[in-house]
């Protein structure tokens, strides 16, 4: 019987190296846990809060050895979207509901899990994830452009925003626009050899920072301000009748977007550890923690590809990496959270851009034309689709048409499976002695071959094959090549067995594999057809045929004698 903890992962614990790699990822975590908070509008206290309780419980419930787990920048971009749509339709318990939909999509989460359903998440085609990651990253992109040029954000996200450029340009504040292009300066340039030892996110913080206190007053610059230290505002979780349905939307949202950020970053840690996660175990973890994480003011979170692979490349090899960088963390919310009250918002929304920047799928981009022109399509469309109308649309309108051109394809190639002759040739497997006996049939005698899976799509092409039946005095039906069929598959096949039956022609079944036999059962072919239709070889079957044909010819003879 499986516990709620899965201690195994713990069997491969390097004391020192998960130590370090606690320490280096806390440290990486702090200022994008700040800056995550500051543009979701729930205040840099909910980063880092989110950034502890989701790292720590997901570390311990998870089913992943060294993934590390804290607020993303996709997740940030459906917070920030919850929380300004629920203050605004309820003021007085608008962040209360949006910490609600953050513990909905925890337990939704946990449900996905438990019904064993997280290895079907990622199932989804390239070029749809590829739209709605880089469709994430240029959201993010343009919601920091306010705090950027040193402006409030506006309200109504990424349209208010592009509504409100050109007051925004008019109004720079070209000391705030100064930390923020030295920020972006420090991430982009600052040396390799330099990266590998401390985390360039750190290094803008901190000089950047500095740079603001000597160059600039306090006047002339926002700030974080003091963050609250101690333990966190509790939310009991807060429901209108009339927002329900929206909240469960955005519940889903949240929940579905996490589950395929984590078990994606969850892939690439493997990769990297040559461990193999559990994606159901993984997602029940991600559940636990976003629920504890909503009810404590949190911000939701998912796994973090950049903290995990610093982690696995500091030496964290069990979830004791996780949990050591969620405690010190939390050493800094209750001992030290004074020291970032002087952090400018023109670094964190800096951090912010560069993040969004980096979410963008340039790999993707830059080959797009290069590529069929189906998949870059559906990948713009899903990217538009995500920036100006709702990530879950755009991710269910993606997959929906992928999917069938998918399918379409798919029947193309199936289609030449499907085969009915009545002289042996080359395109059926048949046996010598096999081909003998089609061919002495004299034409009389449709052998019906169908080879490899027969998905509804090929559905169309057994109708047109079977159209012919009546033209013979017998059919056999070979399904040994099929090792599975769906449904319509079944009807048709159905079809084509009840309308040879009405035309007076003998059916011969070759049936082996269990799969397809069953589905006929299920059906009721088998019942409606006599016992010596299904036979238990291919040379039994068109035997079986040829000998009908020469009775029935033999009773014709004698008729006319």
């Amino acid at each position: 019987m499986k516990t709620l903890i899965d201690l195994s992962r713990f069997k491969n614990l390097s004391l020192a190296g998960d130590l370090f790699g606690g320490l280096t990822t806390a440290i990486v975590s702090l200022p994008l846990a700040l800056a995550f908070g500051v543009a979701s509008g729930a205040g840099a206290e909910a980063g880092l809060w989110g950034a502890i309780l989701v790292g720590l419980f997901a570390s311990i419930f998870g089913g992943s050895t060294s993934l590390i787990s804290e607020p993303t920048g996709p997740m940030t971009v459906v917070m920030t979207a919850v929380l300004s749509a629920m203050i605004a339709a309820n003021p007085d318990q608008g962040v209360a509901m949006a910490f609600t939909v953050v513990m909905m999509a925890g337990v939704f989460q946990i449900c996905l899990g438990a019904l064993k359903l997280g290895k079907y998440i990622t199932l989804m085609p390239y070029s749809v994830i590829s739209g709605f990651m880089s469709g994430i990253g240029v959201i993010l992109i343009i919601l920091q452009l306010a705090p950027f040029l040193g402006q409030p954000t506006p309200p109504g996200g990424v349209t208010g925003t592009l509504s409100a450029l050109p007051n925004l340009l008019l109004n720079i504040s070209f000391s705030e626009l100064f930390l923020g292009l030295v920020t972006l300066g420090i991430l982009f340039y600052l040396p390799k050899q330099w990266r590998r030892r401390i985390p360039p996110q750190l290094v803008a913080l901190v000089a950047v920072t500095l740079l603001s206190i000597i160059i600039f007053s306090d006047d002339g610059v926002r700030r974080i301000g003091a963050i609250p230290s101690g333990l966190p505002d509790f939310h009991i979780p807060t429901f209108t009748f009339d927002q329900m349905m929206t909240m469960v939307l955005n519940a889903l949202v949240l929940g579905t977007l996490g589950c395929i950020d984590t078990l994606l970053t969850a892939v690439i840690a493997d990769s990297l550890t040559r461990n193999e996660h559990d994606s159901n175990r993984e997602l029940i973890g991600q559940g636990i923690a976003n629920t504890l994480s909503g009810f404590c003011g949190g911000l939701p979170g998912a796994g973090a590809t950049m903290g995990t692979v610093v982690n696995v490349q500091s030496g964290g090899k069990s979830p004791l990496a996780g949990i050591t960088r969620a405690l010190i963390l939390l050493t800094v919310v209750l001992g030290a959270s004074s020291l970032t009250q002087m952090i400018p918002m023109a670094v964190l929304a800096g951090i912010s851009l560069y993040v969004g920047i980096n979410i963008l799928d340039w790999s993707f981009i830059q080959r797009a034309h290069k590529v069929a022109l189906s998949p870059t399509i559906i990948m713009y469309g899903v990217m538009a689709l995500t920036i100006f109308v709702d990530l879950m649309v755009a991710v269910g309108i993606g997959v929906f048409i992928a999917n069938i051109l998918t399918i379409e394809k798919l029947s193309r190639l199936q289609e030449t499976n499907v085969k009915a002759i009545s002289d042996a040739d080359d395109g059926v497997p048949l046996k010598d002695d096999e081909r003998a006996l089609l061919d002495s049939a004299k034409g009389k005698v449709l052998f019906f071959y169908l080879s490899g899976p027969m998905i509804f799509g090929v559905s169309k092409a057994i109708a047109r094959q079977h159209n012919r039946i009546n033209e013979y005095e017998a059919v056999v039906i070979d399904l040994s090549a099929v090792p599975m069929m769906d449904l319509t598959i079944g009807l048709a096949l159905e079809n084509a067995i009840i309308d040879a039956v009405d035309a007076g022609c003998a059916v011969y079944i070759f049936s082996p594999n269990g799969q397809t036999t069953e589905r006929l059962e299920k059906l009721g072919v088998m019942a409606r057809l006599p016992n010596e239709t299904f036979c238990d070889t291919r040379i039994n079957a068109l035997t079986s045929a040829v000998t009908s044909i020469n009775l029935e010819t033999s009773s014709e003879k004698e008729a006319q004698g």
